[in-house]
Order: C-alpha cells, then structure tokens, then sequence
C-alpha cells in the first residue's frame, strides 16, 4: 500500500509543477519540461520524478533519530519514464484535447452559428473564387485590343484618338494596394514582427511515445476550439499587452511574418470577398447599369464602334464595384459594419463619387451586417485545423516566452501525460516495480 501511494504523490507532485504562465494565459495544465532553463527534456522530468519518489521514502527527522524504520526498510531504486504524451503530438491532438476539456462549460448550442453560416454564404456564392480583379483587366485587355480611328483636329489634321474613359480614374489605383486604401492613418497598424523560424510550425517538432493523443474531434468541439481562439487571441481592433503579435487570429489564418504582412493579406481576401459581393449587387441593379451605360453611350459617341461602349460601360461598373468595396473596407477598418450581400439600401457611393470614391473614405456605419471580426472569423473558420493548431502553437510560444523565465519557452516539450516506473527496493533484499500513468485529464 506505501509503495503505490509513494508513486500517486510522486507522480501527481510532477504534475503539481505545469507551466504557470501557460496556465494563467491560456488556461492549459502541462509541465514544461526545461523547468525554465534551455534545454527541455524528458529526463529533466525525470529527475524530478526521482527526487518526489526518494523523499516520500525517506525517514522523517524525528524516525531518524530514534531509529524507527518501516517493516521492510523500503527505499526507492531506479526510477524511469516509459512513456510520454507532448502537446503537439499527432498534428497537435493534445493541445485541442485540453482546450476542449477547458472549453467544456461554454454552451455549444447556437454557438458561433453565424461564423458558420457567413463561411456557407461566401463559399456557396463563390465569394471565394470569383476575381474581380482579374474580370476587369481582361475587359481592359478588350479595350486596349481596339484600334481607334483617328480624329480630324480644328485645323483639318488627323490625331491619334484617346478615349478618355473616366473610369481609369479609378482603375489607375488598384495598384495602390487594399491596405494603403482602405486605412488613412498607416501609423496606427502595428510594427511587430517575429522570426517565424524560432517557432513551433517552423521547426521538426518533439515528440512523445503516444499515451492519450486521440484526435476524434466532433463538429461540435471544433466550434468549442473556434471560440477558444477568439478569447484568447487579439485581432486587428482588439490587440492585447501580452501578445508579441498583435493580430494573432490573422496570424493564425495567413502565417506572416509580421503584423503588417498579416493585415495586409486580411485586407486583399476582404477585397477579393466584398468585390465578387459587391459585383453581384450591381451588375443586376437595372438602375445603376443605365447610368454607366448612358455615360458609355456619350464617351464612345464619336468613334461609332457599337461594341466599344459595352466594353466601357463594364469598365465604369468594374471600376464602380472596386470603388465601392474600397468604401466597405474603410468601414470595416473603423469599427462599422457591412452586410455580406448588398442591397439598394446599403450600395454607399453614387456613380459621381465613384469618380472621387478617396475623398469618401471617411468610416461610417451601413447599418446592419458583419463586422470586421465577424468576416475574420469566417475567414479563420475555413483554415484547416492542423495548420490552425500549429499557428495557435507559435503564438502561444511568443507569448509565454514574454514572461519572466520562460525565454526558451517551447509548447512541444511540455508534457500532458506519461508513464513511469519507480523500483521499490528493502534493505531485506525483496523488491517490486510500481507502474502508473498519470496525466492532467487520466
């Protein structure tokens, strides 16, 4: 009986000594197994394990000097861990495991129901691979590709005709990039940036021997797991103190290097979205296609090409759409909100604005629809999972190797479960080996 309650203390004293600052930031219960110094290992752990094991047989101060002993004067011979399970073992199974066992008091009915229902929307209406972009210069191509006639000048000369279309006003700035449009004041984006390279999805991983690494995750616990990620990761408008990375959630969806990097590729997938969006809108608004064509119909008056004024009048709507979308960025990035299909009621800029769509990129609000988070989630909910999990490992190293003694901080060397062997020795000569596993969730 001694023997087995020696290796329960032993070995949940092991346990006793997780990680504090993992715990207090993410709320997860594993030992690092460097103890705070730079070279994590499993041996560390156990020596530790050892020393827990030799001091519960010890004799007490007191039985030492009356020279009390046990009835088989037992002591702890050779002590051995047999088998171990690491957070990041099987593509980070054990990290979700225990961030589900966390989560496990948050309601899951209704829970992040519209984060899946905006990601069916952008996917079932194509959102995600219609490109605009590319729409509009194959149309410019069309353009190009027409020779003109030449015009005769007041003096009876012919000229080389331009065709002045206004909307290359617009066009001309696609070059200018989403992230330099769509926020005015760059010195409000933060400057951070890390070497991805010193970071778990960088880097040939720890592993452990397999002990409780299931990965069987239902649809349910993925929600549980999507939740966990926005309260406890900082976004572009939500940044934390402890974070190393500011916009962790875009982190976790694009990789980048920096927040900028990171940022930047939020604000070209919002343009790729909000541009097919947008364009769905207003190539079936009857009303809004007459205008530009109407204004087709007078800039292409003078060559008489009949097919020149339809190719104008989709470069005034391509050139209006983007337009538009850039106004919906800048919405998004002030904290307003944009619906993810638009209607009369929320179409913003008139055609004549379209012209001078920067002088209008003042914030606002539409007045019903998705905020900034809520297209970041969607975004993030169509991340696969294992490339989530590693990234969620990078920011959880950055961030804990913030804090006081944990420089070297690495999740894959911190231990969820593992196995050991303590050998029981007497003075009589018997002996016995005890066998346990243990683990924060055993």
């Amino acid at each position: 009986m001694k023997t087995e309650c020696v290796a329960d203390i032993s070995m949940n004293s092991v346990l006793a000594e997780y990680s504090r600052a993992l715990y207090e930031q993410y709320g997860l219960l594993m030992v690092d197994t460097s103890y705070g110094g730079e070279n994590p290992s499993i041996i560390n752990t156990q020596e530790h394990l050892r020393y827990y094991a030799q001091k519960n047989f010890s004799r007490t101060a007191v039985s030492r000097v009356t020279n009390n002993q046990t009835i088989f004067s037992m002591y702890c011979g050779d002590v051995s861990i047999t088998g171990s399970s690491f957070a990041l073992d099987n593509k980070g199974a054990v990290l979700n495991r225990q961030i589900i066992s966390y989560m496990g008091a948050e309601p899951v009915e209704g829970l992040l129901a519209d984060v899946e229902n905006n990601a069916r929307l952008i996917q079932e209406n194509a959102l995600d691979t219609t490109d605009v972009g590319a729409m509009a210069a194959e149309n410019q191509e069309a353009i190009d590709a027409i020779d003109l006639p030449p015009i005769i000048n007041e003096y009876g000369e012919e000229e080389e005709a331009s065709l002045a279309n206004p909307a290359d006003i617009v066009n001309s700035q696609r070059g200018i990039g989403a992230l330099n449009l769509a926020i005015r004041d760059k010195s409000t984006i933060s400057k951070a940036t890390v070497d991805v390279n010193q970071y778990a999805s960088h880097r040939q991983l720890n592993k452990g021997t397999g002990l409780n690494d299931g990965e069987e995750i239902s649809p349910a616990e993925r929600l549980l797991l999507e939740q966990y990620y926005y309260e406890k990761c900082s976004r572009y408008g939500a940044e934390l103190e402890k974070s190393l990375l500011k916009y962790q959630l875009e982190y976790m969806i694009y990789g980048q290097h920096s927040d900028w990097g990171n940022l930047e590729r939020m604000a070209e997938n919002l343009l790729f979205w909000r541009e097919a969006s947008n364009m769905l809108y207003l190539f079936s608004c009857d009303a809004k296609c007459a205008e530009a064509e109407l204004i087709a119909g007078v800039v292409t008056a003078i060559f008489c090409i009949p097919e020149l004024s339809e190719l104008v009048k989709y470069s005034l709507l391509f050139a209006w759409t983007f337009a538009e979308t850039v106004s919906d960025l800048n919405i998004l990035f002030s904290g307003g909100r944009v619906p993810l299909f638009k209607s009369d009621a929320t179409w913003r800029l008139s055609l004549e604005n379209m012209f001078a769509f920067r002088d209008f990129l003042n914030g606002g609000d539409l007045g019903e629809g998705m905020y900034y988070e809520d297209y970041v989630r969607a975004r993030l909910f169509m991340v696969d999972l294992p490339t989530k999990t590693l990234r969620l490992a990078d920011i959880i190293e950055m961030d804990v190797r913030k804090t006081a003694g944990n420089a070297a901080f690495k999740l894959d060397h911190c231990l969820d479960t593992f196995c050991a062997e303590i050998q029981v020795r007497t003075r009589y000569g018997y002996d016995c080996k005890i066998e346990r596993i243990y683990g924060y969730e055993m």
